[in-house]
């Protein structure tokens, strides 16, 4: 590196507290990341939408699973640590390959054809609530009053963000896009459990490209299939928009998530992230001119309510 490289890499990071570990990020670069993770995420939300009306579900997943593998290969061999996965890693790539990555991503693509993009942040971004009883089935933690009175509140938040005084229950279709959502969160939060319990022997960031990889091909063998090879009338605002994707989106916000988690605590780490359906929401109303409902609003606050209250909860479990 040049001497104002080495510099610049100076003031980001710093040596990890084991010797031969990766440097991890300063403290005082922490927070503009995490804003930077935000950002990404929320905004995605009605690009997201915007790319809908000309690509279909399928293949958008496709695009952004591709570009995703293409830039964290990238990041993973720039940065020393891009091998392949041990034998004791196939589970938890499967499980996020499969599940995480191309199921999740389709359910909530299908959704976004319906269901308006900011009411769909908020419902994904849910998984947190569903990680609780999860986790209280498969690995027994404790279901204490402060998780309780989180899940209670989260789930009065979905409940004003479904506004069912003004849901059309005949439309098996919303029905549908809403409850694609809702499945979405509940697999990320089964994941998350895995996730949690899984014996790591590589990186996450290690793992990450295989994830990609393995999430890519079967999705993109099933456009090919079931739709063939599209017919995409390319414009740079789409193009912009399928990059995006895959590089900011999803290579850069998770390498950024990563990042973050080495260097500071999980519980606030998470409380931060909270911001991307506020984001989403709020750019949705922006850029797509979505409606925003003083039911939904009140949604998303007790939604990010309910997720608070558990995270504080798993505070004060790691700390007693």
């Amino acid at each position: 590196m040049t001497t104002w490289q080495t510099r610049v890499h100076g003031l980001l990071w710093e040596p990890a507290g084991d010797p031969g570990s990766p440097t991890v990020l300063r403290a005082h670069a922490v927070y503009p990341l995490i804003a930077v993770v935000v950002i990404l995420l929320g905004l995605n939300w009605p690009f997201m939408a915007i790319g809908l009306r000309s690509i279909s579900a399928v293949w958008m997943v496709s695009f952004r699973l591709i570009g995703a593998t293409l830039t964290l290969f990238a990041i993973a061999a720039a940065t020393g640590r891009l091998a392949r996965p041990a034998r004791g890693d196939y589970p938890i790539v499967a499980s996020v390959a499969v599940f995480r990555l191309s199921l999740v991503f389709m359910l909530v693509f299908l959704a976004l054809e319906i269901v308006p993009p900011g009411r769909s942040s908020i419902l994904v971004w849910t998984s947190s609530l569903w990680t609780v009883p999860i986790a209280v089935a498969v690995l027994r933690e404790r279901m204490s009053r402060l998780r309780w009175l989180g899940l209670v509140a989260g789930v009065g938040g979905i409940l004003f963000v479904f506004e069912p005084t003004r849901l059309d229950w005949s439309d098996t279709r919303v029905l549908l896009g809403h409850g694609m959502l809702l499945l979405a969160a509940v697999i990320t939060a089964g994941v998350t459990v895995h996730i949690r319990s899984h014996t790591w022997i590589a990186t996450p960031l290690g793992l990450l490209p295989w994830q990609m990889l393995i999430a890519a091909v079967p999705i993109t063998a099933l456009a090919l299939v079931v739709e063939g090879i599209p017919t995409i009338d390319w414009t740079a605002g789409l193009v912009g928009i399928v990059v995006y994707q895959g590089v900011a989106a999803s290579g850069i916000a998770i390498w950024g998530q990563l990042t973050v988690l080495r260097a500071h605590p999980a519980i606030s780490t998470s409380l931060a992230l909270m911001a991307v359906p506020v984001v989403g929401l709020t750019s949705s109303a922006i850029i797509v001119d979505e409606s925003l409902t003083v039911a939904v609003v009140l949604g998303l606050v007790l939604v990010l309510a309910g997720v608070a209250l558990n995270r504080i909860a798993d505070a004060r479990t790691a700390s007693g």
